[in-house]
C-alpha cells in the first residue's frame, strides 16, 4: 500500500465538489486536490485555485493527466456509470456520488471493470463514515433497545426549481435516487442486514418521483421511510425495538439540521442523550478513501 500523497482530479465543478468534498480532500491525511477538470475552463480555474491544483479544459484531459492518482466523480446521476468506468479504464481510483448506477443491473459491469482492473471503485456516502452512526451500529449490538423490531426513517427538503437536475428526469433526477437512498443505506449499515421486500407509493411531479413513502421487509426487522422534495426540512432516524428505542436527530446532513445527537430511550422511561462534537464526515470520508488506495 502506498503512504505517499493521493492525488486527486475532479470531475466537473459541481456544488457539492467546490463546497464540501474538494475542501475535505485537501483536509485529509494523504489527500491533495491536485486537478480539476470541467468542460468550462474558468469554472475549472475558478475551483482549483485555492488549492494550487491544475484547471484541466474536459474530462477526457482529466483521466490522461499522468498526475491524478484517484477522481471524485460529482456529475449528474444519469453519468456515473459511464464515467465510473471511463476512469477505471484510464488506471484510476474512482470515488462517485450516490447512486453510483440509476438501475440494479449496471453495477455487474462495475464490479466487473473494478476486479479487472484492481483499482478502487467506491461510493460516496459519507454519513456511513460519521461517529455518531458507527455509535448507533454499537448501541444496537450491544442491546440497547433490545430486539430492533421497527426502523422509521424521514429526509425531506423544498425544491420545486425545474432547472435544478434533482427536476430532471433525463438526468436521473427523482427524491428517491437523491436522498431515499440514506435512509436505506444506514439502515443496513448499521444493522448489517439487506432488505428481502421493498415496495414504494409515489408521488410524481415534473417526471420525477418528488415523494415517496417506502417500505422494505427485512429478515428480523421492517423499514418504513418517506422522502420528498416538496416538503419542509427534516432529517431524522429511529430505530425501535422490544426494550426502548433510539433516534438520530441530525440523521444525514449532521449539523445542518440541528444538532448531532443519539436519544436513548429505555422501557423504564429513562431517557439518554449522546452528543457529538462538530465532524467532517466528507473528510472522515476522504481519509478511508485514501487508506483503501
Amino acid at each position: 500500500m502506498s503512504k505517499g500523497p493521493v492525488r486527486w482530479g475532479i470531475l466537473g465543478a459541481a456544488k457539492i465538489a467546490r463546497e464540501w468534498v474538494a475542501p475535505a480532500i485537501h483536509a485529509s491525511t494523504r489527500g491533495v486536490v491536485a486537478a480539476v477538470g470541467s468542460r468550462d475552463r474558468a469554472k475549472a480555474a475558478a475551483m482549483a485555485a485555492p488549492y494550487g491544483a491544475r484547471a484541466v479544459e474536459g474530462y477526457e484531459a482529466l483521466l490522461a493527466d499522468p498526475g491524478v492518482d484517484a477522481i471524485y466523480i460529482p456529475l449528474p446521476n444519469g453519468d456515473h456509470v459511464a464515467w465510473t468506468l471511463k476512469c477505471l479504464e484510464a488506471g484510476k481510483h474512482v470515488l462517485c456520488e450516490k447512486p453510483i448506477a440509476l438501475a440494479a443491473g449496471e453495477i455487474d459491469a462495475l464490479i466487473a471493470a473494478r476486479d479487472r482492473t484492481g483499482l478502487v471503485a467506491a461510493e460516496a456516502f459519507m454519513v456511513t463514515h460519521h461517529p455518531q452512526w458507527r455509535r448507533v451500529r454499537e448501541l444496537l449490538r450491544e442491546g440497547a433497545v433490545g430486539r430492533l423490531r421497527h426502523v422509521q426513517g424521514a429526509f425531506s427538503f423544498f425544491n420545486e426549481d425545474p432547472g435544478n437536475i434533482r427536476n430532471q428526469a433525463d438526468l436521473g433526477g427523482g427524491a428517491l435516487r437523491d436522498i431515499g437512498v440514506y435512509p436505506s443505506v444506514v439502515t443496513r449499515y448499521v444493522t448489517g442486514a439487506e432488505p428481502e421486500r421493498i415496495a414504494a407509493e409515489i408521488d410524481w411531479d415534473m417526471g420525477i418521483d418528488a415523494t415517496a413513502r417506502v417500505q422494505a421487509a427485512f429478515p428480523d426487522f421492517h423499514l418504513d421511510f418517506y422522502v420528498s422534495m416538496r416538503m419542509a426540512p427534516r432529517q431524522l432516524m429511529t430505530f425501535h425495538g422490544d426494550g426502548g428505542w433510539l433516534s438520530v436527530h441530525a440523521a444525514f446532513n449532521a449539523g445542518a439540521y440541528g444538532d448531532e445527537v443519539i436519544e436513548i430511550r429505555a422501557s423504564d422511561a429513562t431517557t439518554v442523550l449522546e452528543r457529538f462534537p462538530r465532524a467532517d464526515q466528507y473528510r472522515a470520508q476522504a481519509d478511508a478513501f485514501n487508506a483503501s488506495v
